[in-house]
């Protein structure tokens, strides 16, 4: 997935930081290899019995360090690209408009094939997907206005602290390319499972990964009745059912100029 994230992300953001939970094939090589990236080890468990809230109590903490550094912080998974066909006028002119935090419609994607050419964008290859509340997330906000995320597991839900100003309109989409050839996610479901401590398997964070094949199976097909072109039918914000998930938060209309040049850092937390 590495070559495919760089591509969506790197015309737009100016440093990654990688959180390597011990890879063991040639991650390491390609992240050492891009010029903007710092690879860091995952730091041991802020709670041993579980993977998954240790990962959480990082993700509420690691973008601190880009306060006066960066404009926008953006966390998230490496198979999570934030897509919009004018990123960086967009994220201009909700700078421009005091906004501090931009909400992204989420959406499934899927394909029963993988690309075997890593120089096309993900987006380019598969843009069939299904709309999806749970993936409509708060991925990316100023980190000098915000005081806390307070993230909750798989960063579905948050409450954040500071100045909290999003868009009127969600323009934002997050593109979840995890269902991509489904015997390459069998197979990563079955190495996943075996991450998982004790108290993940007990409150079921990352149930998936129990799925068997069938049961994944069927959940394709679900999806693939669910999913629509999205380059072809471009979606409302008023049709997604994600689109008052973060009704909460105060909105502001984008007006007026595209602003100044604008600096970004990425922070991906994923088992590479």
């Amino acid at each position: 997935m590495l070559p495919f994230f760089f591509k969506n992300y790197d015309p737009w953001v100016d440093r990654y930081f990688v959180y390597d939970d011990g890879s063991e094939d040639n991650s390491l090589a390609l992240l050492r290899a891009h010029p903007r990236t710092e690879v860091r080890s995952q730091p041991p468990y802020s709670d041993p019995a579980s993977r998954i809230a240790s990962q959480l109590d990082l993700q509420n903490e690691i973008w601190k360090e880009a306060r006066g550094k960066a404009d926008w912080v953006i966390v998230v998974d490496l198979d999570e690209h934030l897509y919009h066909p004018r990123i960086i006028p967009y994220l201009r002119k909700c700078k421009a408009n005091s906004v501090t935090v931009i909400s992204a419609l989420g959406f499934q994607m899927i394909s029963n094939s993988f690309p075997n050419d890593d120089g096309v964008s993900l987006f380019d290859f598969c843009s069939t997907g299904m709309p999806d509340r749970t993936c409509t997330k708060l991925s990316i906000f100023d980190p000098n206005e915000i005081d806390r995320t307070n993230f909750e597991i798989g960063l579905h839900h948050a409450a954040f602290e500071g100045r909290v100003l999003a868009p009127d309109s969600d323009e934002l989409f997050l593109l979840h390319f995890h269902f991509l050839d489904v015997s390459r996610v069998v197979a990563r479901h079955k190495l996943y499972l075996t991450r998982q401590r004790p108290k993940d398997l007990e409150n079921q964070w990352g149930v998936q990964y129990t799925w068997s094949e069938e049961k994944l199976r069927d959940q394709w097909a679900r999806l693939e009745r669910g999913s629509t072109d999205i380059k072809r039918e471009p979606w409302e914000h008023k049709r997604h059912p994600g689109r008052d998930k973060w009704c909460d938060i105060p909105r502001t209309r984008l007006l007026g100029p595209v602003g100044r040049s604008l600096r970004s850092l990425g922070f991906g937390t994923d088992r590479l």
